[in-house]
């Protein structure tokens, strides 16, 4: 009785010996979990995610954002230029119905009613309105602005700059006159009226006034006179 006993259980240990390490390389056994169960286990067909995942073509975000962003900045652009194009021919059909509102070439007439209301406004050096006071750029752009709607340059120099040449001979009433009246450089402006009168706001202590091409100081320090294009054809 005892050796079949020892015969069995021999047989026993010997089938558990040979079974173990296949269940060991398979999967890992459970507490409690039956040698028979365990078998089974290593017969069902093990799912690895990872490996189709990896294999997919899935853009990360940058790449997508990449992509889009020549698209978008093309949109930003042509919506910025069509903005600008919109601004400008604003401003353009503004200035235009402004002198078109003057018939019959009656612009310029308007433009010098306008300048001589302005008299006796005193001289202020960078004054741009008549609250403040004008000096001789910030008069004469203030006129062609508030009276013609025509924006002309800051200051002396950039509008003989800006203007169309005219000789002396030709000059007409709204052409600007230029003067030196320190170096080289032009640095005084004033409007021509006609006679050889112009108006204009000549220096501190003085107010706006209308003066003569022909005084000796003027004479002496005049440059010539130049038309700006807004009224070139008027």
């Amino acid at each position: 009785m005892h050796l079949k006993r020892l015969t069995a259980l021999a047989l026993a240990t010997f089938c558990i010996a040979a079974v173990t390490p296949v269940i060991a390389d398979t999967v890992t056994v459970p507490h409690g979990l039956d040698q028979s169960a365990a078998l089974l286990l290593t017969d069902l067909p093990v799912f690895a995610p990872a490996t189709a995942l990896a294999q997919s073509a899935v853009p990360d975000a940058t790449s997508l954002i990449a992509a889009a962003a020549p698209a978008a900045a093309s949109q930003v652009a042509a919506n910025d230029d069509a903005t600008a194009d919109d601004d400008d021919d604003s401003l353009v059909a503004a200035a235009t119905a402004k002198l078109a509102g003057h018939v019959d070439g009656h612009a310029r007439e308007a433009l010098l009613a306008f300048a001589m209301k302005l008299r006796d406004i005193r001289y202020h050096r960078g004054g741009r309105a008549p609250s403040t006071g004008f000096d001789c750029s910030g008069f004469v752009r203030y006129v062609f602005m508030h009276s013609i709607g025509l924006d002309l340059p800051t200051n002396s120099a950039s509008q003989f700059l800006a203007g169309l040449k005219v000789k002396r001979s030709e000059m007409k009433t709204g052409d600007l006159v230029f003067f030196r009246t320190r170096g080289k450089a032009v640095s005084h402006v004033g409007i021509y009226i006609d006679n050889g009168q112009f108006i204009h706001s000549p220096s501190a202590g003085k107010t706006v006034r209308v003066d003569s091409l022909n005084e000796a100081y003027w004479a002496k320090h005049f440059v010539g006179a130049k038309r700006p294009e807004g009224i070139a054809k008027i």
